[in-house]
């Protein structure tokens, strides 16, 4: 039985099973929102969605340094700012001029909310038709702050960034004891799913490191894996019910950490090549996962046009049939707004690297004639000839 090895690893261009993850998760919490069965606690997708990101953000993060010796700041924020803000603006303004002209403006608290959106502070906005969005103040903030760390501690001294976001972890669950009687006791948690996938992505991304979670990698275990995540996601319900008030803090919050570590075992499971990789990149699930972010953007929209047509509708029919309109809206967004931006992006990226390397060239240019001697003009060799001669007795 081969197992991957950490030059496979590194070789590793893409992750395929990371679409058919986060095409669940994505329908997990439509389904979540809009009449899915209480057993399935799609609520916890977020989660699986913060682990995703921690571990692909570093990931790219490592292999830049790796490839190029440093990370580019300014490069990484381009990058996140094409791929999210663009569909995230989009949305905002269709969700805000929708309530607008339907008279609920203020009424269904997206004018309130506002200047939260606006600042990604969406966790702290309250209900609203765009209040899926609060995980977008959590992520924008660790792309804000998880860089400029890693770059602080130094060109890949992974032992100090890993402490760091061990560090992290650590704080996120003191914190959340001191934040208990807040409207939103849990959100230091979501900052510890984060930094569970940055802990994975450094992790694999060490020689020794990935020697001790390598056995992880073979098919037989990402079988195992596989079906231990599941028990793990359908015991959230008994388990949150059974940490419930403790320390005054509601079960469902307190289950976070021990979802994070199952989907970051899971993760590392799913880089390898086997059954549950195949399942889950398979041509429509690299289609919801490559949609995922449009759709859990886009779901109450899709929703607030099935309860115009269809008000009565209720229960796994409705969600069901939210997810089919959300993921058609989707597609639109997809094809409209996020590609063109992406690749726009990329665009800006590539001319600022060429203007950068003219730059870099025409420096070195002028270096080197500075630094190299001249030869003599026929003006200055007649001026210091005449000089010589008026020098002579």
């Amino acid at each position: 039985m081969k197992l991957l090895t950490h030059a496979d690893y590194l070789a590793l261009r893409r992750f395929p099973a990371l679409d058919g993850l986060r095409a669940i998760a994505a329908v997990l919490v439509v389904f979540f929102h809009y009449g899915g069965p209480d057993w399935l606690q799609g609520w916890a997708g977020v989660q699986m969605f913060f682990v995703l990101s921690g571990f692909l953000i570093t990931t790219l993060m490592l292999r830049e340094e790796r490839r190029t010796g440093e990370i580019s700041l300014k490069e990484f924020y381009l990058r996140r700012a094409f791929r999210i803000l663009p569909v995230y603006f989009v949305l905002l303004l269709v969700t805000a001029v929708g309530s607008a002209l339907y008279g609920t403006f203020v009424s269904n608290g997206i004018g309130p909310a506002l200047k939260y959106f606006l600042t990604f502070t969406n966790e702290f906005a309250g209900a609203s038709p765009y209040g899926q969005s609060w995980s977008l103040g959590i992520e924008q903030k660790f792309y804000l702050v998880w860089p400029l760390v890693a770059i602080a501690l130094g060109t890949v001294v992974l032992r100090r960034r890993a402490g760091a976001a061990a560090l992290g972890m650590l704080l996120a669950l003191v914190i959340v004891n001191f934040t208990s009687s807040h409207s939103n006791p849990g959100w230091p948690l979501h900052y510890f799913s984060i930094l569970t996938g940055v802990l994975v992505a450094i992790a694999l991304h060490s020689p020794r490191a990935f020697a001790l979670l390598r056995p992880l990698t073979s098919p037989v275990a990402q079988v195992i894996v596989s079906i231990g995540f599941i028990a793990v996601h359908l015991s959230v319900k008994p388990i949150a019910g059974f940490l419930d008030g403790t320390n005054g803090i509601p079960g469902h919050v307190l289950v976070v950490p021990v979802y994070a570590v199952a989907t970051a075992v899971l993760l590392t499971a799913l880089i390898a090549p086997g059954p549950a990789t195949t399942f889950l990149s398979t041509k429509p699930m690299q289609f919801v996962g490559e949609r995922s972010y449009s759709l859990y953007l886009v779901q109450t929209i899709a929703a607030t046009i099935i309860w115009f047509f269809w008000p009565a509708m209720s229960g796994l029919g409705q969600s069901a049939v939210v997810t089919a309109l959300g993921l058609a809206l989707a597609s639109v967004l997809y094809v409209t707004v996020e590609i063109p931006m992406i690749n726009l992006g990329r665009r800006v990226i590539t001319r600022q690297r060429a203007q950068a390397a003219v730059k870099a060239g025409v420096a070195q240019q002028k270096v080197a004639q500075q630094g190299a001697p001249q030869a003599p003009t026929p003006q200055s060799e007649s001026s210091r000839l005449a000089t010589i001669g008026q020098a002579q007795p």
